[in-house]
C-alpha cells in the first residue's frame, strides 16, 4: 500500500513539475539493467543450441496513473480546474467550482481507495511510536534522539488506502495516453 501512495504522490508531482518529471525519467532510465554483451562463446553457443522462446509478458497499453487522472477529469473535472487560468475569476467564483471539484474528486478517491487514517487519534493528542516501527507508517520529526518507543504529538494521521479498484483500460493503443476525448456538439 505505501507504494501505491507514493505512486499517486509522485503522479502528481510529475504532472505538476517539469523539474520532477525530469528527474523521475533520469531515475528510471538510471535503473535500467545494461544490455549484456555477446561474448564469443555465448553466441557460438546460441548458434549451435537454440534457446527455447519464453513467453514475454506484454506492457500495459495505459499506465494506472492514467487511468486515475482520467477518472479524476471525467468524474470531478479536475485537470480542467487545475489548468483553467484563474486571474480573471473571483475568489467567490474559484470558490464556488473548487468546491465541486473538491466533493467529486473526494468521491472518486473514496470509490476507488477508500483511504483510512493509519491512527484513529485527532492531530495535537498524545501518541507512542512504538518500538521496531515502520518508517513507511511514521514520520518522526523534531528533536529525535534516543531509542523508540517514542512519544509525541500527533501532527497528521495518515492516510491508508484500505482498496486500490482502478478501472481496467478497455481503449486502444492509439488514446492510451488521452486523459479527456475530445467533445463535438453537432
Amino acid at each position: 500500500m505505501r507504494r501505491l501512495w507514493i505512486a499517486v504522490r509522485a503522479f502528481f508531482a510529475v504532472v505538476a513539475r517539469r523539474d520532477v518529471a525530469d528527474r523521475v525519467e533520469e531515475l528510471l532510465n538510471r535503473g535500467a539493467p545494461p544490455k549484456p554483451v555477446p561474448t564469443p562463446e555465448s553466441t557460438k553457443e546460441k548458434v549451435t543450441k537454440p534457446q527455447p522462446k519464453k513467453a514475454e509478458a506484454k506492457a500495459p497499453v495505459r499506465s494506472e496513473a492514467l487511468t486515475l487522472l482520467a477518472t479524476l477529469q471525467r468524474e470531478a473535472r479536475l485537470v480542467d480546474f487545475l489548468k483553467e487560468p484563474l486571474g480573471e475569476y473571483t475568489d467567490a467564483q474559484i470558490g464556488a467550482v473548487a468546491r465541486d471539484v473538491h466533493r467529486d474528486c473526494g468521491k472518486v478517491l473514496d470509490r476507488l481507495f477508500a483511504p483510512a487514517p493509519v491512527v484513529d487519534q485527532q492531530e495535537g493528542a498524545d501518541v507512542e511510536v512504538p518500538a521496531g516501527f515502520d518508517a513507511g507508517r511514521y514520520r518522526l520529526a523534531g528533536n529525535v534522539v534516543g531509542e523508540p518507543p517514542f512519544r509525541g504529538r500527533l501532527v497528521h494521521h495518515g492516510w491508508e488506502a484500505t482498496r486500490c479498484d482502478l478501472p481496467a483500460w478497455t481503449g486502444s493503443a492509439s488514446a492510451a495516453r488521452i486523459v479527456a476525448p475530445v467533445e463535438v456538439e453537432l
